[in-house]
C-alpha cells in the first residue's frame, strides 16, 4: 500500500477515535447537565414549598389577629350603642315630662279664661235681660 493511502487510512481511523470520543464527551456533558438542572429543580421545589409553608402560618397569624380585633371593636361598638341610647331614651323621658307639664299648665290656663269670660258674659246677659225685663215693666205700666 502506498504512503498517502496508509496515511489517509491513518488519518480517517484517528478522525474516527476522536469523533467517538467527542460523542462520548457530549454524551457525558448531557447528562451531567440534566443532573444537575434536576438538583436545581429540586432544591427550587424545596424552597418554594418551605417558604409557600411559612407564608401560610403568617396569614394565618394576621387573619387571626385581625378577627380578635374586630370582635373587639365590635362588643366596643355595641357598649357604646347600648350607652347612647340609654341616655337618649332618659333625655327623651325628661323632655316628655316638660312638655306634658307645660300642657297641663296651659289646659289649667285656658280651663281659667274659659271660666272668666263665661261668668263675665253670663253676669252681662243677666244684666241685659235684667234691663230688658225693667223696660217691658215700664211699657206694662
Amino acid at each position: 500500500m502506498k504512503l498517502s493511502v496508509k496515511l489517509a487510512l491513518m488519518f480517517t481511523a484517528a478522525f474516527l477515535s476522536v469523533s467517538a470520543f467527542t460523542y462520548a464527551q457530549v454524551g457525558t456533558d448531557v447528562k451531567n447537565a440534566a443532573d444537575d438542572t434536576g438538583k436545581a429543580t429540586k432544591t427550587a421545589a424545596k424552597d418554594t414549598g418551605h417558604a409557600t409553608k411559612v407564608a401560610a402560618k403568617d396569614t394565618g397569624k394576621a387573619t387571626e389577629k385581625a378577627a380578635d380585633k374586630t370582635g373587639d371593636a365590635t362588643k366596643t361598638a355595641a357598649k357604646d350603642t347600648g350607652h347612647a341610647t340609654k341616655v337618649a331614651a332618659k333625655d327623651t323621658g325628661k323632655a316628655t315630662e316638660k312638655a306634658a307639664d307645660k300642657t297641663a299648665d296651659a289646659t289649667k290656663t285656658a280651663a281659667k279664661d274659659t271660666g272668666h269670660g263665661v261668668k263675665k258674659g253670663t253676669k252681662a246677659v243677666g244684666h241685659d235681660v235684667k234691663k230688658g225685663a225693667e223696660k217691658t215693666a215700664d211699657v206694662a205700666k
